[in-house]
């Protein structure tokens, strides 16, 4: 019977994409009537998921936790991973990623996810939703994303955060604890001073409860002279070579961490690491960039000079590929390359020449390229 159902739905799908392309030149014709269903009920439209603000808690005097409740049909994450969500403001629609806070049980078990989010110093997004989101308010919810995961086998852990860093990290350490995970998990959190630990009173709740996780809170200016993460702070965990690491924090944290680790002789391989904000780029000069880039779906050729990335040449051609956050971070602008070299516009390394999927937000041709877009 199930097989069935399925048979008869192919078809059907076929037949709305046909008409859909017929009657308003898209593939999702559904979403052709959202401006109309988003004024009957939000949680209706189809182009995005849906999720209704149901409580806004205060973490610290500039991170706030959003309890989202999204419509029925979102795919759900694994802990670690990052989404992508869409607000209108002043009449324009902004997406950003964000980290996801809570752990996948709590979707599972009551449809609820959270984000915690910082306000940031002149951010349009992150002020807004500070000072204007207010419960009961809609926001669209792309689908999660990200390999920044827990092993799939118990191992001893080691997690390094630095401020708004501990969002993903939030996330595993409670899906741990709420599996029980018996093996020794230690947190080392960077924060300016003790009152911008994020989530404290639910950090200090699990370490009281598992006896395996060990909580050390380091706070950099909390006197005259700031301290920071010393190489002393990681030989001084226990097992350090055996363990897996996971990072996400500042730029300059990350660094120094790495350093330290590099020092102590601990395998590159078992070192995970997540960004919340773009990772510097690398220095393209004397690279011999541009190229001619043909989009083979949409038949067109677009010729450049100098570090222009594909996204931009995409745009400039007058096609709308998806992306994201236009920092290399959310993927949501990959796409197949199928023959010609990119630079990564982050490490600086080129690709190779044959087919492999790239992000046309950090690729800048070197020479002849063609893309599936």
């Amino acid at each position: 019977m199930l097989a069935r159902q399925h048979e008869h739905k192919a078809p059907q799908k076929r037949a709305l994409q046909w008409l859909g392309k017929q009657l308003f030149n898209r593939e999702d014709p559904a979403a052709f009537f959202d401006p109309l269903l988003e004024q009957l009920n939000p949680m209706w439209v189809q182009e995005y998921t849906p999720a209704r603000v149901e409580r806004i808690l205060q973490e610290t005097a500039d991170t706030r936790t959003l309890v989202l409740k999204p419509a029925r049909h979102w795919s759900g994450f694994e802990a670690g991973q990052h989404v992508n969500i869409c607000t209108e403001i002043d009449g324009v629609r902004h997406q950003r990623t964000f980290s996801l806070s809570s752990s996948p049980a709590l979707w599972h078990a009551q449809g609820r996810i959270t984000l915690t989010i910082k306000r940031l110093p002149g951010g349009r997004v992150t002020n807004w939703i500070h000072d204007e989101l207010e419960t009961g308010a809609v926001i669209g919810l792309g689908e999660a994303f990200g390999d920044f995961q827990l092993p799939a086998q118990a191992t001893p852990l080691l997690f390094l955060a630095g401020g708004s860093g501990i969002t993903p990290i939030l996330s595993m350490l409670e899906t741990l604890t709420a599996a029980g995970a018996s093996a020794p998990a230690t947190l080392l959190y960077c924060v300016r001073t003790e009152k911008d630990v994020i989530a404290r009173e639910k950090l200090e709740a699990m370490a009281a409860r598992h006896p395996n996780l060990t909580l050390t809170v380091i706070a950099t200016n909390a006197t005259d002279s700031p301290r920071y993460l010393t190489e002393a702070d990681l030989a001084s965990v226990p097992g350090l070579q055996d363990r897996e690491i996971y990072m996400c924090g500042p730029g300059g944290l990350m660094d120094l961490a790495q350093a330290s680790l590099d020092a102590l002789g601990v395998d590159a391989q078992r070192v995970h690491k997540t960004f919340f904000a773009a990772p510097g780029a690398a220095s393209l000069d004397g690279t011999d960039l541009g190229g001619t880039v043909r989009f083979a779906k949409s038949e067109l050729e677009v010729s450049s000079e100098g570090d222009a990335n594909l996204l931009d040449m995409a745009e400039a051609a007058g096609l709308s590929p998806s992306y994201g956050c236009r920092m290399g971070i959310c993927h949501q602008c990959s796409c197949k390359k199928t023959s010609g070299t990119v630079i990564n516009r982050l490490t600086g390394k080129a690709s190779g020449p044959g087919e492999e999927n790239v992000q046309l937000c950090i690729s800048v041709p070197q020479g002849p390229v063609t893309i599936e877009v």
